[in-house]
């Protein structure tokens, strides 16, 4: 059985948000910001549905609080999307942050079984400096910011596949094992 493969599936996503973002940074904020509401949506009238579809059925059923929650949350992001676009900046920022620190650390974990040349950190580096200009610079236009955000994210998009198809993609499976299946049996 194949195993999912993490680094490839979030290039390609880091590749189409970034994509958008720098196509569209002044709509793409409020799509995103809508879609998000809309996931919260979903869940929320489900369990509404839910809740009254079962009400006459089961006599313990709990009134549906969560549900309600995340509905009107949901709906809230969808009405006014503006209010929270500034939040969802911060947010990026801290995902682009997590995602530099992320490739750092796996270049340097990936030290320890192959030599990784310098020009390897650059990138991830460069995806640090700008998830610390996004988080910094509140007063730079949105526009500007979402466009950088999506940049960089094209950036690590590239960066992460090129670290998976030249290093993680050749790594070992556990190099023990392999010198234990080597070894030859010695009958005394």
């Amino acid at each position: 059985m194949k195993s999912i493969n993490y680094p490839v599936i979030r290039s390609i996503f880091a590749l189409i948000i970034g994509l958008v973002v720098v196509i569209w940074p002044g709509v793409a904020a409020d799509y995103l910001v809508m879609t998000i509401g809309i996931l919260f949506i979903i869940p929320g009238l489900i369990g509404i549905i839910g809740y009254f579809a079962s009400k006459g059925k089961t006599a313990k059923s709990r009134f549906p609080i969560e549900a309600i929650g995340s509905f009107l949350f949901g709906l809230w992001l969808v009405i006014n999307p503006g209010f929270f676009i500034n939040i969802l900046m911060y947010v990026l920022g801290f995902i682009l942050l997590l995602g530099g620190i992320h490739q750092l650390y796996t270049l340097i974990m990936t030290r320890k079984w192959t030599n990784v040349p310098v020009a390897f950190f650059i990138t991830p580096v460069l995806i640090l400096i700008a998830a610390l200009l996004i988080l910094f610079s509140p007063r730079e236009s949105q526009e500007t910011i979402f466009i950088i955000i999506g940049a960089t994210a094209i950036v690590y998009a590239g960066s992460e596949l090129l670290n998976y198809f030249r290093f993680l993609n050749n790594k070992p499976q556990n190099p023990a094992i392999t010198d234990i299946v080597d070894a030859e049996i010695i009958d005394e």
